[in-house]
């Protein structure tokens, strides 16, 4: 996708871009009662990889009852997601769907990115650890042992979230514009980065709100402890926290 066929879709898709305020409006978390901490981190070797199951291509709601549906909940019971709905969560928010014929040589991916450059990473917190989420091959690669779902709040202050089964941090990668396979002059202009950034994590968003609502599940798209994430994820300077979703069935 070049800058202009991407930047021709934006007005389309503001209600998707996370810097919109539509989105700010809806990130506002209810009070929590009692905070919950952040466990110490643990070494990713204690974790093994999660292979997920192959995703489903059909099922659930049309996507005009999707959207219908679509909205935000922030009340979200602790049981886990069946590891079939959280293969077909993750490959619906920013998955392959097209392995051998993607944009300029690569492979296509469920959301949009400016010239393909793939720039926003999932990390998928889970009760026992945090995982990043791998569209090639489709698996889950450990990061981080222990419950660090309390992240999720500002300050460590998880809320809601501290317990939802599932929460998917956007990271934008900086470093990957440079490899993007056509290099048009914004992916090296810091304010048009940060924009397409903001609109990549929007565009996987939608998509995570959508599936949600089509499998009648809750989503909750919201702020988050970013220098806690950063320094617990031992992110690069060049890799940015931007914001998390709470997926889980709603309560």
């Amino acid at each position: 996708m070049n800058r202009r066929t991407f930047l021709e879709a934006v007005p389309s898709l503001t209600v998707l871009a996370a810097a919109g305020s539509a989105f700010a409006e809806e990130a506002a978390p209810a009070p929590a009662a009692a905070p919950a901490e952040a466990a110490p981190p643990a070494p990713a070797q204690d974790l093994a990889p999660i292979v997920l199951p192959p995703h489903e291509s059909d099922g659930g709601k049309s996507v005009l009852a999707a959207l219908c549906l679509r909205r935000t909940t922030r009340t979200i019971r602790e049981d886990p997601l069946p590891p079939q709905a959280l293969s077909n969560l993750l490959w619906a928010a920013f998955g392959v769907n097209r392995a051998t014929d993607g944009p300029r040589g690569r492979p296509g991916r469920t959301a949009a990115s400016a010239s393909n450059s793939q720039e926003i990473d999932l990390y998928v917190f889970l009760p026992e650890g945090a995982y990043l989420y791998e569209a090639v091959p489709h698996r889950l690669a450990p990061v981080l042992a222990g419950d660090q779902r309390a992240l999720m709040g500002h300050r460590g202050r998880g809320g809601g979230a501290a317990k939802a089964p599932v929460n998917i941090v956007y990271v934008a990668d900086i470093a990957k514009f440079a490899g993007a396979p056509f290099q048009e002059p914004g992916l090296r202009d810091a304010d048009i980065q940060k924009s397409y950034c903001n609109i990549g994590a929007g565009l996987v968003a939608g998509n995570v709100y959508l599936f949600a609502a089509s499998q009648g599940l809750a989503a909750w798209f919201h702020n988050c402890d970013k220098p806690g994430l950063t320094a617990a994820l031992k992110l690069r300077p060049d890799q940015r926290v931007l914001y998390a979703h709470t997926v889980g069935y709603p309560a």
